[in-house]
């Protein structure tokens, strides 16, 4: 990611210079930093994953690719894909805005020039912020870590399948995904 501010911003900069931008810009410590463009391998993986969780998510929430949502005043991240179920966000609800409460999944997709530690971060940050479950798909060793809010987080590799009961009959194979 390239830092395109210097100057800490407050959310309503924040808003006016993404809502005039054709890139897509995440807030963080109140820095608008500019999202790195995916390449194949990690279009490749969003795609099969949107696939995956939409096809799952009907009649129970929204499966959506790069949705902006606030955790803080100084930070607005945007994760590569997100899932907020219907409890949390009513079907009626139809904005065109960031989502206003925390997915109960976000999804990151390590891109080149990014490093597993910064996802760890990331990852660390949703939960801290009401996200209750975050993966980190590693598309070159074509694995997805998942991260829990009440245990150790875990690597799914090969013909491994994540499931959980956060998530009735979603049942995800890692093969699937590269």
């Amino acid at each position: 990611m390239i830092a395109t501010t210097t100057k800490k911003l407050t959310k309503t900069e924040f808003w006016t210079l993404a809502d005039a931008s054709d890139l897509t810009y995440e807030l963080i410590d109140g820095i608008a930093v500019a999202k790195m463009s995916p390449k194949y391998f990690h279009a490749r993986s969003a795609r099969r994953i949107l696939n995956i969780l939409e096809e799952w998510a009907k009649d129970r929430g929204r499966a959506e690719m790069e949705w902006a949502f606030d955790l803080s005043d100084s930070y607005t991240p945007v994760p590569d894909l997100i899932y907020v179920s219907f409890d949390t966000l009513p079907e009626s609800w139809n904005e065109n805005t960031a989502c206003p409460v925390p997915p109960e999944l976000a999804i990151e997709i390590i891109s080149p020039g990014q490093t597993f530690g910064q996802m760890i971060q990331k990852a660390s940050s949703y939960l801290t912020g009401g996200v209750l479950q975050v993966w980190v798909v590693d598309p070159a060793a074509k694995s997805v870590t998942v991260f829990y809010i009440d245990r150790a987080p875990k690597t799914y590799m090969n013909s491994e399948v994540i499931t959980d009961d956060l998530f009735p009959d979603l049942a995800v194979e890692i093969d699937r995904l590269f």
